[in-house]
């Protein structure tokens, strides 16, 4: 837990995180202890082979119904980041979500400047589907909101490949 909420005050990975408050060590505590009770948030550590805790992914505002969700992942110590862990962990939040939960899309936003979440979401097959103009405010200055999403059948060929 105390990694997480290090992570999440690290000026270098809040600067890309669309929030903007300093989590308190019992707010993350609360939030973990929390996520078991949310139906339509599913959240998974992050570990490398090894076992060492580098992060977190999950689907958010999942819509049962429409067999929609929204993503979100953080690896959060520099050194493990632009290694591939991002791009592994989402391929397999993406099976997960299409072949076990039965969603048919799942979406993601990005702030534009944040090239590194776009480029390993589109690695994932997601595509951009819109912007919201002037959407976050960050040291300053306001910045769009990249809106992407993949759909289920689109990323069946690039899961194929993946598991090669």
């Amino acid at each position: 837990m105390e990694a997480f909420q290090r992570w999440i005050n690290d000026p270098g990975v809040r600067k890309f995180m669309t929030g903007f408050t300093p989590i308190g060590l019992q707010e993350e505590e609360e939030w973990i202890d929390g996520l078991g009770k949310r139906k339509n948030n599913i959240t998974f550590a992050i570990e490398t082979l090894e076992g060492e805790l580098i992060g977190n992914i999950g689907l958010h505002g999942i819509d049962w119904v429409a067999r929609v969700a929204t993503t979100g992942a953080l690896i959060g110590d520099e050194q493990n980041r632009g290694k591939g862990y991002g791009t592994d962990a989402k391929m397999i939040l993406l099976d997960y979500a299409f072949h076990t939960l039965n969603l048919r899309k799942v979406c993601s936003e990005a702030i534009a400047y944040n090239g590194r979440s776009l480029a390993f979401n589109a690695r994932c097959g997601y595509k951009e589907e819109g912007r919201r103009k002037d959407h976050f405010f960050k040291d300053g200055q306001y910045y769009d909101g990249v809106l992407t999403a993949v759909f289920r059948e689109e990323w069946l060929p690039l899961w194929q490949e993946y598991n090669l």
